[in-house]
């Protein structure tokens, strides 16, 4: 009876070989494959077939397309660590952590927003979008919501815009008086979607950490939510929580 590995499709198994190839040092990290042409020729398949499998360990990360020069093994990132603490700014990346924002008034909140905001159905936000860098290179992504029924019409309604731009939640909300006590963060596995995967330079459908972030008031009103994409091959996410003094 045949394996399954003689049954799965074409690509699937030349893409298992590329695999191999990779685990075992024949190709090195940097290395230039060979054409699909010849690849083809050695596996007894079409190009079609190659091209198929080289996107495939694209897509997990093993392998790079250059426009106009071919694919490449890729080589690993060295993970960095990202400290969040109760205290932690947009990014939490230290001191070589700069970053690109857009902020965009009266956008209707999407329902998963509006509910984390205990807001009604498409109530109007400020969003901003940041694009976060680390030496230069793409780190996370964030997108962060915040109810215009708070800071509508005042000096911070835009993040990175007024006397307080660039301050964070917390300093901005204190402007108007209110003190927020506490940021709740949650985090899942997802996969990079296409046009997040353009802009953190990424392969689409690699694995990263979302981080969806709340800060609350005194009162538990939410006043801002964000959402964070950090690629979970570039970062470890590590956090300093105080432990209060026992009585």
């Amino acid at each position: 009876m045949a394996d399954g590995s003689s049954r799965a499709a074409p690509y699937l198994r030349v893409a298992a070989a590329f695999r191999a190839r990779i685990a075992d040092g024949t190709w090195t990290h940097g290395e230039r494959l060979p054409s699909r042409g010849e690849l083809g020729s050695e596996f007894g398949v079409g190009e079609n077939v190659v091209r198929r499998a080289q996107e495939l360990l694209i897509t997990e990360g093993l392998l790079e397309g250059r426009a106009g020069s071919g694919t490449y093994v890729r080589a690993p990132y060295q993970r960095r660590t990202m400290l969040r603490t109760p205290a932690a700014g947009m990014a939490g990346l230290g001191a070589d952590g700069t970053y690109e924002a857009d902020s965009i008034a009266k956008v209707p909140a999407p329902p998963d927003i509006a509910k984390r905001l205990t807001e009604e159905p498409d109530a109007l936000c400020v969003r901003t979008t940041y694009e976060v860098f680390v030496d230069r290179q793409p780190a996370l992504l964030c997108t962060s919501w915040e109810p215009m029924a708070i800071t509508g019409g005042t000096v911070i309604v835009l993040p990175e815009g007024g006397p307080l731009a660039g301050r964070g939640v917390a300093a901005r909300m204190a402007h108007l008086g209110i003190t927020v006590e506490r940021a709740v963060e949650t985090l899942r596995p997802v996969h990079v979607e296409r046009d997040q995967a353009q802009l953190l330079g990424v392969p689409a459908g690699t694995q990263a950490t979302l981080i969806q972030r709340t800060h609350y008031d005194t009162t538990g009103r939410p006043v801002e939510t964000a959402d964070l994409l950090i690629p979970a091959d570039r970062w470890h996410i590590t956090y300093d929580i105080p432990v209060p003094p026992a009585t």
